[in-house]
């Protein structure tokens, strides 16, 4: 996509007004101000929650005091308290990068370097693409460094050597070199070629590409990355395909994944698509919970199945995917959406990729105020499995298990209202048993 757009500048001329500076600049002082405002929203949350956490330290509340040790309580306090205050760090960094991006010209220059030694054409703007992942990868890891072999090393989760760590790196840039750079060059093309309609054309092709993803995954990609044995426990088996059958769900096996290598964190879940469902769980949860417990947890799962959550979601994402490559496509020719954020168009060449760039960079920025809504219908989800579940199993066993899988991971049971609002995917523990007691 180039921008044509005539200066009015010949000799004799009167110099014409920049058409774009004034839409341009206000673009620059609502991205700024948003910037601002979701980063003091994110400080005045996380004080809350660390402030109410320690509150709260002292002493477990009395509705977990017969089941959950002072320790266990104090562990996960510390726990959450520690990733609040990483999470803080990370914000902060975070504002900078991107702040360096944009206006401050970091995409700016790194695009001017290639198109002074690319062609400008497609290679180019996949190098631009490459690079700005690099870069961004690159200025990512010490934090998740640290966040794995000294804070989660800490509590006594990471069981994580160096050599998995880097082999991880390695496995997931090369997976994203050989997934997304095929799929950027199909929606560079598009922009490109496909006329004033291509973001419904790119729309289209990036649901395709999900819905194979999902179907692929469990078979190809998650296997390069952990072990999955088929199930061995034939009384767990026997007592799992009966819930399953209850249920009138079928599932393309049920395997166990060496989570252990990696976390002591527990959990189980289904994925797949389509026929390519399977159920996993964690060797680490079975590890932790009985066989009842166990049998809960993953009627918890079926629940959502049963609810069609994961189809509301998907049709969510589909939606807002589509409302976002239509902004996109309106905002990719105009100059001022280049200029508010501090890059300088190609006006001879395509600028595809600096409005990919760019679009995703700023888009989260202004997501941040609208994200307690999808906590919330997350959250509203989680219940209606647990009452599934309870349906289905038992109440008690469900929330047994619940109680040891908040222990195990330290989850905090005391966190703060509001910073919950915001955060929390889940309901906090204190909700979902209250819930559970009912059922």
């Amino acid at each position: 996509m180039r921008l044509i757009v005539a200066d009015g500048l010949h000799s004799g001329a009167m110099v014409e007004p920049n058409p774009f500076a004034i839409p341009s600049i206000a673009l620059s002082l609502a991205f700024a101000l948003a910037l601002l405002l979701g980063f003091v929203a994110s400080i005045w949350l996380s004080s809350r929650q660390v402030r109410h956490v320690i509150r709260h330290r002292v002493a477990v509340p009395p509705a977990f005091a017969p089941t959950i040790a002072l320790p266990a309580h104090q562990k996960a306090a510390d726990y959450t308290v520690a990733k609040v205050k990483l999470g803080l760090i990370e914000a902060a960094i975070g504002v900078l990068v991107l702040l360096a991006w944009t206006l401050l010209g970091g995409l700016d220059a790194l695009n001017q370097t290639l198109a002074a030694r690319l062609s400008g054409g497609m290679t180019q703007q996949l190098v631009l693409l490459g690079c700005f992942a690099l870069i961004s990868g690159t200025i990512d890891l010490p934090l998740s460094w640290y966040q794995t072999f000294v804070l989660e090393a800490r509590f006594g989760f990471n069981k994580m050597t160096l050599g998995l760590w880097l082999s991880d790196l390695l496995k997931s840039t090369a997976m994203g070199a050989v997934i997304g750079l095929p799929i950027a060059a199909s929606i560079l093309w598009l922009m490109g070629a496909a006329g004033s309609v291509w973001w419904l054309w790119a729309w289209g092709l990036w649901i395709g590409f999900n819905l194979l993803l999902l179907m692929i995954y469990p078979t190809f990609i998650a296997p390069l990355f952990n072990q999955f044995k088929p199930l061995e426990d034939e009384t767990l088996k026997a007592r799992v395909t009966a819930l399953m059958q209850r249920c009138g769900f079928a599932a393309k096996g049920l395997f166990v994944m060496d989570g252990s290598k990696r976390s002591a964190h527990g959990n189980a879940y289904f994925t797949g698509f389509g026929a390519a469902k399977r159920v996993v769980f964690y060797d680490t949860l079975l590890a932790k919970l009985n066989p009842g417990e166990v049998e809960a947890v993953l009627a918890h799962e079926l629940g959502h199945f049963k609810h069609k959550h994961i189809i509301k979601r998907i049709v969510a994402m589909f939606t807002v995917s589509l409302l976002g490559f239509a902004l996109l496509g309106w905002l990719a020719g105009k100059p001022w959406f280049y200029v508010g954020l501090g890059v300088t168009p190609n006006f001879d060449a395509p600028n595809d990729a600096l409005a990919l760039l760019l679009f995703a960079l700023v888009i989260p920025t202004f997501g941040f105020f609208i994200s307690p809504l999808f906590a919330q219908l997350s959250r509203r989800h989680e219940f209606e499995a647990d009452a599934y579940a309870a349906a289905h199993t038992s109440a008690g066993e469900l929330g047994s298990a619940l109680l040891k899988l908040y222990e195990d991971n330290a989850s905090t049971l005391t966190p703060d209202p509001v910073y919950v609002k915001f955060h929390y995917s889940h309901p906090p523990a204190s909700e979902r048993l209250a819930r559970l007691q009912g059922c």
